[in-house]
């Protein structure tokens, strides 16, 4: 017999969900990884440049992947539980963390750093990355795409295509070059995702705040339910991730 909707959504509920570390769905959720391999990209690029900023590091364990950080190396990050536990993993490694009151201005100098890095960033700042920036300097980061999980969105709160198209990849190269900066690379993949029961539905959408805004178990309990039912007669629920491989250069 399998565990009670109840004790699923009362564990998931409790879970702490600071940082960007998703080890807690092992085993009761899955997703598909993008081809291009983030994570090795901006290892590589960090190893070969002289000062680099991670913006919306999360609680830094992405950054934390790379093999090697370049002489000067800064992150921000805007929400505190993250940006104290992005602190305790990258300080030992020489890394600056700097706790932002928003996401939308980078406390920094004009063009000081050679490259900009970001894995999914809710908004993209792109006159602050421009003005960062050295000439000839690089943006490397992985978005998330347009209708990203809409399967997962469409059950609770029905089609949203205002907020979809916030993401879409043309919307985003037109507001980088707007901002000065030139798309040398942009590529689009969508990636299936599976849930495995409600446990792993109620962590998801209580970490990934944008899927279903203002989500709480007492709001969505009856839906949650349904979905509940529907895991257990038909198996895993499916969706699907979209993720935009973004590279832009500044003029040198």
């Amino acid at each position: 017999m399998g565990r009670t909707f109840d004790d699923l959504v009362a564990e998931a509920d409790s879970a702490p969900i600071d940082g960007w570390d998703f080890s807690w769905l092992d085993g009761r959720a899955t997703e598909q990884r993008p081809s291009w391999g983030y994570q090795r990209l901006m290892s590589e690029r960090l190893a070969n440049v002289s000062a680099a900023l991670d913006i919306q590091t999360g609680g830094g364990e992405v950054l934390a992947g790379a093999t090697e950080f370049p002489p000067t190396m800064a992150a921000v990050e805007a929400w505190p539980p993250n940006a104290a536990l992005a602190t305790r993993l990258l300080h030992p490694r020489g890394v600056v963390v700097v706790a932002v009151p928003d996401e939308r201005t980078l406390p920094f100098a004009d063009e000081v750093f050679d490259l900009v890095t970001s894995r999914h960033p809710n908004t993209v700042p792109w006159p602050e990355i421009h003005r960062v920036l050295r000439p000839g300097g690089t943006y490397l980061a992985q978005h998330i795409g347009p209708a990203t999980v809409a399967e997962l969105t469409e059950f609770f709160i029905g089609p949203q295509p205002q907020a979809w198209s916030r993401r879409d990849p043309e919307i985003e190269r037109a507001q980088a070059e707007s901002a000065g900066l030139r798309i040398v690379d942009m590529r689009l993949e969508r990636l299936r995702q599976e849930f495995s029961d409600i446990g792993a539905v109620v962590y998801f959408l209580r970490k990934v705040i944008w899927t279903v805004p203002g989500f709480t178990v007492e709001r969505y309990r009856a839906r949650l339910r349904e979905l509940h039912q529907r895991i257990e007669a038909d198996g895993p629920f499916v969706a699907h991730a979209a993720r935009v491989l973004v590279e832009a250069r500044k003029p040198g």
